[in-house]
């Protein structure tokens, strides 16, 4: 029997946004096995989502490495694929498509979008959006692909929660990639301080990435860790699950927190737009400005006080 391969390397934002997606094309191949080319942060992650059959490894090294691609190359065609679903849509999957896997059904940007939209048109639509219409010109029925559920990649964290915190939480995530430091609001403990001078019913607390162990020392309030280890994603999920309410940068955790139904508020700069990466719910909104400094802890309690004097 031939198998399904979806394409998706990262980042852990898009791993949370496609499981809409996922769920989608398991409903359209039902009795076929389907596997994910991913990469190796999302191993353990994507072995456990309920959609998918198994999970490939790509290293990703460099193309010139001829040996490497004729491995992966021979790995591919042994799972005797008839169908691919590229949601990555980079030159490097379709580099794939023209080298490792001559496969006629084959799902991409390049492949079902429509002669007379161009290509830096279409990425400017909602990332959802974009989904949605590869799917329908691929002949999948699109039910969920537009409200994507990440319920489950959680796990019971009440040993790890318990430990730390004994009230109602919020949750914060201060921190974002070095190299994406304009995504990052610089007043989080401002707002901690105006949060716990008006909420003394609430505690907050914030769950840091390996990287950023060393600069949760700078934010004044509780760190959530396991053992003194970073959570993994699934902790993190069932953490997220646990808060009463998140505030975040735009990274991943909050692409988790929105696609989990959390209550909460994520906050941009000149960047991007919330509307084209698909992250606001009716329980999880955007804050956006033009310059991330001149957005106050002030003005941004003040968009969150009622939310959070609803919270008993």
């Amino acid at each position: 029997m031939s198998n399904i391969l979806i394409i998706k390397h990262g980042s852990l934002g898009d791993i949370v946004q496609i499981s809409g997606v996922l769920r989608d094309i398991r409903e359209s191949h039902g009795e076929k096995k389907i596997f994910i080319l991913t990469t190796f942060p999302y191993v353990e992650l994507l072995t456990k989502c309920p959609y998918l059959d198994g999970v490939i490894i790509d290293k990703r090294l460099p193309r010139w490495n001829i040996f490497y691609l004729i491995k992966l190359k021979k790995l591919l065609n042994k799972f005797n694929f008839s169908h691919v679903y590229d949601l990555q849509n980079s030159s490097r999957t379709s580099f794939y498509r023209k080298y490792l896997l001559n496969i006629s059904n084959w799902s991409s940007t390049e492949t079902t979008l429509e002669s007379k939209k161009k290509r830096e048109d279409f990425n400017n639509d909602p990332v959802l959006e974009r989904f949605k219409i590869q799917l329908n010109n691929s002949n999948i029925k699109t039910n969920y692909t537009l409200k994507p559920d990440f319920s489950w990649a959680g796990v019971n964290v009440d040993k790890i929660v318990n430990k730390y915190l004994a009230k109602k939480f919020i949750l914060l995530f201060p921190f974002c990639s070095p190299q994406l430091s304009h995504k990052k609001w610089p007043y989080f403990n401002d707002l901690i301080k105006i949060i716990k001078s008006k909420h003394d019913n609430l505690e907050i607390a914030i769950a840091p990435g390996t990287s950023e162990l060393e600069e949760a020392k700078k934010i004044e309030t509780i760190s959530i860790t396991n053992n003194d280890k970073a959570l993994n994603v699934m902790e993190l999920a069932g953490l997220i699950n646990k808060a009463s309410y998140v505030i975040a940068n735009d990274t991943g955790p909050a692409h988790m927190a929105a696609h989990l139904g959390q209550m909460g508020t994520v906050i941009f700069g000149y960047h991007t737009t919330a509307k084209k990466v698909s992250i606001e719910t009716n329980k999880f909104r955007a804050i956006s400005v033009k310059d991330l400094n001149d957005l106050t802890a002030e003005k941004v309690y003040l968009e969150i006080k009622d939310k959070l004097e609803l919270i008993n």
